[in-house]
């Protein structure tokens, strides 16, 4: 079977392909990097810590906090953990950019891209120092404070929303490349192997 990239005349198809999913990929990760972050820095200038400004008629409130922890305040206390985890998670990211064919997984991974740089950069630049920094969360649904769903910003929103595309997208078998895979193709592989 040939390469599906490849041209009857065996030239590579698809480069331009790749690229504007790449492209899609970045350009969402630097808007959700930026909306973030913007949305940070009017909380951290207009929002006193600990303050609860009531939106929506109580569906939604303004809260400021800091968070140590990983998105919605879990496990509090392994910053540094988390730091290296964004990281790495951004390296895989942009690696796996290189071999880049479907939408879908462009718009997943520059949503979790987007969301990772944006806690990373609080981690790095914030209080109280290099790779502890706490990281701005404001968003408190329901009630204030995170009483009925833990706090969150615009980075642990995006992560969240490109992970369960992301598993939609594996459970209906898409891959990078555009392609489908079915269970049946997975056992015909196994089957030629073994």
């Amino acid at each position: 079977m040939s390469d599906p990239s490849e041209t009857p005349d065996g030239t590579v198809a698809g480069t331009a392909g790749r690229r504007a999913r790449t492209r899609l990929l970045l350009l969402l990760a630097l808007v959700v990097l930026a909306v973030d972050l913007g949305t940070k820095l009017l909380v951290v200038a207009t929002v006193e810590r600990g303050e609860d400004i009531r939106l929506l008629g109580g569906a939604l409130y303004l809260t400021h906090t800091r968070n140590t922890g990983a998105a919605f305040s879990f496990a509090e206390g392994f910053t540094i953990v988390f730091t290296l985890i964004a990281v790495a998670v951004s390296v895989v990211i942009v690696r796996a950019a290189r071999r880049l064919f479907s939408t879908g997984w462009a718009v997943a991974l520059g949503l979790v891209l987007g969301g990772a740089l944006g806690n990373l950069v609080d981690r790095v630049f914030r209080e109280p120092g290099f790779l502890r920094g706490g990281v701005v969360d404001f968003v408190s649904v329901f009630a204030p404070d995170g009483e009925v769903y833990p706090v969150f910003n615009v980075a642990d929103a995006a992560i969240v929303c490109g992970g369960v595309l992301g598993v939609v997208l594996a459970l209906r078998g898409v891959e990078f490349d555009g392609t489908r895979s079915t269970g049946r193709d997975a056992g015909d592989d196994a089957t030629a192997r073994g």
